[in-house]
């Protein structure tokens, strides 16, 4: 089981079930129904297990190809939070694409059938993104673009959150809600991620920002991603339905200094492949850090009650 759990980065997947959370309980100000939350947590379990396995499944090829290129494979997946297990065992042979292949579309049921029973809304989303990814990935040698589609490929978890716990959510709130999160992988995931494989994707011919933009403006791009994602959290703490209190929020951007900004700042000055390490673990415990501070928003509740 650890190989199949390896294929869909599930330690990465657990930390990600906080995005949905807080953006629930943000627009809906209270915790949903039990029957909800229990399905909605199983439903996004299985949608991040199911698209995760879906890159490799999609990018088997490109990344026996990158690591057939890195002559420092094992060395350099030290203390990073995708390779925790196994990075990519199907391109490394450990796991068989049949038995890959049945993983993710068992998941992927399950994530369909949930998803339409919480909303059609949310199975439309989990498909779209689904679609995404793939476009993604078949993007690796033609454009570092890409990184736009990965970015909106993150927002669908905590879209399809909000039409879980309400079918008629608020436009705006749905708009800055995409915002945050786009900026926080862009520039805390998806960049940092493709600075990690640099030499790789050099000598495989991959067109990443790191690649073509080089480090310089790729860390000038993080951390401007960052700095807006630290914003656009404020932003949100404030118009969200949820009462918030102003130690909560401030502390929400002492999160941000810490998870994001901080990191961000290291890899752009130094601009070596540990700090970009650094970066990605550290921001993918950002939404986790989030979501304690929403639930601690929802113990103390709003002045009055």
């Amino acid at each position: 089981m650890g190989l199949f759990f390896a294929l869909s980065r599930t330690p990465h997947g657990i930390l990600d079930l906080a995005t949905p959370a807080v953006a629930a309980l943000l627009w809906l100000g209270a915790f949903p129904p039990l029957a909800t939350t229990l399905l909605g947590l199983l439903t996004a379990f299985a949608g991040y297990t199911a698209v995760y396995a879906l890159n490799d499944l999609v990018d088997v090829a490109n990344d026996k190809a990158q690591m057939a290129a890195d002559e420092r494979q094992d060395e350099k997946q030290g203390g990073y939070l995708d390779a925790v297990v196994v990075h990519h065992p199907v391109a490394q042979g450990l796991l068989s694409l049949p038995a890959a292949l049945i993983w993710f579309l068992l998941w992927s049921a399950v994530a369909m059938v949930g998803a339409y029973l919480l909303n059609p809304v949310c199975l439309a989303l989990f498909l779209a993104g689904a679609g995404l990814e793939v476009i993604y990935c078949l993007l690796l040698r033609i454009s570092h673009l890409r990184t736009l589609v990965s970015g909106i490929v993150k927002t669908t978890g905590g879209m399809a959150a909000v039409f879980a716990v309400d079918p008629n959510p608020s436009p705006w709130f749905l708009f800055l809600l995409w915002a945050w999160l786009f900026c926080w992988e862009i520039g805390g995931q998806n960049l940092p991620a493709d600075w990690h494989d640099l030499q790789e994707d050099h000598n495989s011919g991959a067109r990443t920002m790191p690649v073509v933009y080089g480090l310089h403006r790729a860390g000038g791009i993080v951390f401007l991603s960052l700095s807006l994602t630290v914003i656009l959290s404020l932003v949100v703490l404030a118009v969200a339905p949820l009462y918030v209190p102003w130690g909560v929020a401030i502390a929400a951007w002492v999160a941000g200094l810490y998870f994001l900004l901080v990191p961000a700042w290291n890899l752009w000055r130094d601009k070596a492949g540990i700090q970009a390490t650094r970066l990605f673990n550290r921001a993918s415990c950002y939404p986790l850090a989030m979501l304690t501070l929403v639930l601690l928003s929802l113990v103390l509740g709003a002045p009055g009650y």
